[in-house]
């Protein structure tokens, strides 16, 4: 594993260290914050993560608690029914913030845990007990998975056993071993994640939607974008460059500081949510939150519009489409512009400047109705003709110079702009239209099965299709 001061920040991985800090802060201050980071593979998403295990801040917990009680709030089936006495006399330890890994090979029982066969066959004296798994064992630290699109693929037992943990803040581990009664303990794991999308299975929504939708922040990790920077990587010489100080004091200072949202930034939320028809509540709840940790991670005791305006991209980018996050984008700065006017943000538009909303309210990413497998061959062919040099010299297709894509007259397509037929062009402006967004007309006739034509309906000679 590469030292953490090697690596090298630059735009493209900028989010991921930002995300990261503010899933550190938000762990150590005892509420999950789940990420999943996408990107090509090669970008160096699961080498950031791994290096960062390095430097995590440490905790106090109950001494020799491989669950990480905390004193004050016991939780393991050990230290859960013990009397104040008895848990001073145990004592605590600091350890560092735990970072485990779940492979895909991982069993169920290494995961979540299982019988304790040393202490079961120990013949002076035997006990049935559990052995704790890898997520109870990373309680108040970290769950990472890599590849986790292929994990919820593979072994979906295991992607169940993630919806139970990152389903509610504190999740929920169950174990259940023949011959026990059933174990039930609360857990405070973040889980970070990587995925290939353009790897099978595929991104992450195509394989498991309900897994996607419990990731707080969805971050996209971009390439290197200069000669600098990826001289940097190949010499490790990015001390300067990763982080100004300390990880973990900058942790400590953080959380120290408890910053809080105002009335106003709390209503500006909600609005967004209603307004722009998200569909999970965990979509506000994660932005509320993100921003707050930003907040303090930057030193501010209240959370301003330009924190909600951050995180948004990584609260949002995985539960609406991209041209919905666009105008969510534009609206929160709309806001932020009219609070350094010294105006509320809650105060209301002016007539005429009523806040967008979106054409359909769906859970995709970039623009991609994940549901429709039409969809997703359409976008499959669009990438492709946008990535091809021919296509990018004829810049939107080859069509006849007053026309649209669709072959009608552009003179017909000065529609409103919340009307069907501006949202059909609008999206097949890449030269081919989404099979799912064009409005369909029905043929003058009546469709008739081919098995009931006759021959001469279905053999037309030149004359007969001339006419």
């Amino acid at each position: 594993m590469l030292p953490f001061p090697s690596l090298v920040r630059h735009e493209g991985n900028e989010p991921l260290f930002s995300a990261m800090e503010m899933s550190t802060l938000s762990t150590l201050g005892g509420v999950p914050l789940h990420l999943h980071v996408e990107g090509l593979r090669g970008t160096g998403k699961t080498t950031i993560m791994r290096a960062v295990s390095s430097v995590l801040p440490r905790l106090i917990r109950i001494k020799g608690c491989v669950h990480n009680c905390h004193l004050a709030a016991p939780h393991c089936p050990v230290h859960v029914k013990m009397s104040r006495e008895e848990l001073d006399a145990c004592g605590t330890e600091e350890i560092p913030m735990p970072f485990l890994e779940i492979s895909h090979s991982a069993k169920m029982g290494t995961v979540v845990g299982s019988i304790d066969l040393a202490k079961i066959t120990d013949r002076q004296h035997p006990e049935a007990a559990l052995l704790a798994g890898t997520i109870p064992q990373a309680n108040r630290g970290i769950v990472f998975v890599d590849e986790i699109n292929r994990l919820a693929e593979v072994a979906p037992e295991l992607a169940d056993v993630l919806l139970s943990v990152m389903g509610t803040k504190p999740g929920k581990i169950q174990i259940e071993e023949t011959g026990l009664p059933v174990v039930q303990m609360p857990t405070w794991a973040s889980v970070w994640a990587t995925s290939n999308p353009d790897e099978d299975p595929g991104p992450l929504e195509d394989v498991r939607r309900q897994l996607s939708d419990r990731f707080d922040f969805l971050i996209h990790m971009a390439r290197p974008t200069s000669v600098a920077q990826v001289v940097s990587i190949l010499r490790r010489s990015g001390h300067e460059k990763a982080y100004a100080g300390d990880f973990e004091a900058r942790m400590a200072a953080a959380f120290a500081r408890s910053p809080v949202a105002g009335p106003a930034i709390e209503e500006m939320i909600a609005r967004l949510y209603l307004d722009f028809g998200l569909e999970s509540l965990r979509a506000v709840e994660s932005l509320l939150h993100g921003a707050r940790m930003r907040a303090g991670i930057l030193g501010r005791e209240e959370v301003t519009v330009s924190d909600v305006l951050e995180v948004a991209p990584m609260a949002l980018r995985h539960r609406v489409e991209m041209g919905v996050l666009s105008q969510i984008l534009s609206y929160i700065q709309g806001l932020g512009e009219k609070q350094a006017a010294g105006q509320s943000p809650s105060d209301q538009p002016p007539p005429g400047k009523s806040i967008p909303k979106p054409v359909q309210p769906t859970s995709s990413r970039d623009g991609r109705l994940v549901q429709d497998p039409l969809s997703r061959l359409f976008c499959k062919v669009k990438d492709a003709l946008a990535g091809h040099p021919a296509a990018a010299r004829q810049g939107t297709g080859t069509h006849a110079p007053g026309f649209d894509p669709f072959g009608r007259s552009t003179a017909s397509a000065q529609q409103a702009p919340g009307s069907q037929t501006h949202r059909t062009l609008a999206q097949g402006r890449g030269g081919i239209a989404d099979p799912m967004r064009v409005a369909l007309t029905a043929p003058e006739t009546e469709a008739v099965p081919v098995i009931m034509l006759a021959m001469n309906d279905l053999v037309r000679s030149p004359e007969q299709l001339e006419h």
